[in-house]
C-alpha cells in the first residue's frame, strides 16, 4: 500500500514557481521580458529551475504584473493571492507575522 506524499508549503511553493516559469515560456513575449530583466538564458533556465532563490525570482516577475497575475492564476486554476503566499514561502520572501 502507498502512502500518499506529503508536502511542505515550501515544497508547494516550488511547484506553484515551475508552473509559473511553464506559463512565461510558452509566450514568446512573456519569456523574452523574463530573459531580458534577468539576463540569464534559456540554457541557465533548465539549470536553476530546481533553485527555490531563482523559482522566487520568476515569482518576483510574475508579481511585477497584476494583469499577468491574473493571467497565470486563470491558467493555473488557482487564485491569485495564492501567488504572493506561494512568493513568502521562497527564499527572499516577506513573511509578516
Amino acid at each position: 500500500m502507498k502512502h500518499p506524499v506529503q508536502t511542505t508549503p515550501a515544497d508547494a511553493a516550488q511547484l506553484l514557481a515551475i508552473r509559473c516559469l511553464s506559463f512565461v515560456a510558452e509566450d514568446g513575449d512573456r519569456l523574452g521580458r523574463f530573459l531580458a530583466l534577468t539576463g540569464i538564458g534559456p540554457a541557465e533556465i533548465r539549470v536553476r529551475a530546481g533553485d527555490p532563490v531563482f523559482l522566487g525570482g520568476v515569482l518576483d516577475f510574475l508579481l511585477g504584473d497584476d494583469a499577468m497575475v491574473v493571467e497565470f492564476a486563470e491558467w493555473a486554476e488557482v487564485g491569485p493571492e495564492t501567488v504572493m503566499t506561494a512568493r513568502q514561502l521562497l527564499p527572499g520572501g516577506i513573511v509578516e507575522n
